[in-house]
């Protein structure tokens, strides 16, 4: 039976409103006549913003009450940056496709008294802020001589907060920034021998109710096959190393003629361990090219430092 009526469930942040109204736009587009509607709510990594997330938990923080809205047939889909989707969703839900993705790569962001700087050239002590542990054990394992800091809220607070003087710089995604009309914000964008990015870091993912293949035939028309490709041997990779979006793992993807290239790494909080390595295999089976690297790094000690992280966080 068609769907007449198309409910999209939604973050309230300023980005994630963006990237659903995009969505809302594509597919009334590809499908005139039907109805959309946008039913926004703040979830709980919306609400704490004075706690560093890795202190408050990882899994589902900005999504579980997206979810709940599809469980009880509030809505048929719910609209997702693609990093912060667990790899393992609730029963009943689904991925149901992924967006074309937007340059995945971390960015330097300054303030008018550090544009003169690169990441590489930063004076000793410059004060750099991020929320992510990823980032954070990947530059303090390239540039230990540099101070780091946590920094929450949305893009445009963290901005007033860098140009308020309480950071040098800001890393954020390039995408993000982008996609708010700040792409003149990006001072340098961070090359992957320095940060890998996160797992889905630049597409979209729509989540959905399983078993109704009328929504899935409505979302189909926003799947980007490459970018699925890419994005499901990151999760594959991220899911067998039981990692959250909370915990130092980054990887790259490139896809050459039927054949998918995946680089993946594990780093310890204080920055001084990580393991990286690659992984290649068909596009027919991205899925098995991620959880191949991940037992590769497994091999090398990434499961000793992840669990030591994971007790480090336990304790806390």
């Amino acid at each position: 039976m068609a769907l007449e009526h198309l409910r999209i469930a939604s973050r309230r942040s300023q980005l994630a409103m963006v990237q659903t109204n995009w969505v809302k736009a594509e597919l009334e587009k590809a499908h005139p006549g039907l109805a959309i509607s946008v039913e926004a709510m703040a979830t709980q990594g919306d609400k704490i913003l004075d706690v560093a997330l890795a202190k408050i938990g990882d899994k589902g923080l900005f999504t579980k009450e997206l979810e709940a809205q599809m469980l009880v047939g509030r809505a048929e889909i719910a609209v997702h940056s693609l990093k912060d989707l667990p790899t393992n969703l609730p029963e009943g839900l689904m991925l149901g496709c992924i967006t074309e993705r937007e340059d995945p790569a971390d960015a330097l962001v300054v303030n008018s008294k550090n544009a003169e700087y690169t990441l590489e050239t930063l004076p000793e002590g410059s004060v750099v802020g991020t929320s992510s542990l990823r980032r954070l054990a990947q530059l303090r394992y390239h540039y230990p001589h540099l101070q780091f800091k946590d920094v929450r809220g949305n893009v445009i607070t963290r901005l007033e907060k860098l140009d308020s003087g309480n950071y040098d710089c800001l890393i954020l995604a390039a995408a993000g920034l982008s996609r708010l009309g700040f792409g003149d914000r990006i001072h340098q964008s961070i090359p992957g021998n320095i940060s890998l990015h996160a797992v889905g870091q630049g597409a979209l993912g729509i989540e959905c109710v399983c078993d109704r293949p009328e929504v899935m035939e409505l979302i189909q028309v926003l799947n980007h096959a490459p970018t699925a490709a890419r994005c499901l041997a990151e999760r594959a990779f991220l899911r067998v190393l039981e990692g959250g979006c909370q915990v130092p793992i980054g990887v790259n993807t490139q896809i050459e003629g039927d054949t998918i290239q995946l680089t993946g790494m594990v780093a310890s909080l204080d920055g001084k361990r990580l393991i990286r390595d690659e992984q290649a295999g068909p596009i027919a089976d991205p899925e098995a090219v991620g959880r191949d690297l991940a037992h590769k790094l497994k091999d090398q000690g990434a499961g000793e430092i992840l669990q030591e992280i994971f007790e480090q966080e336990r304790s806390q």
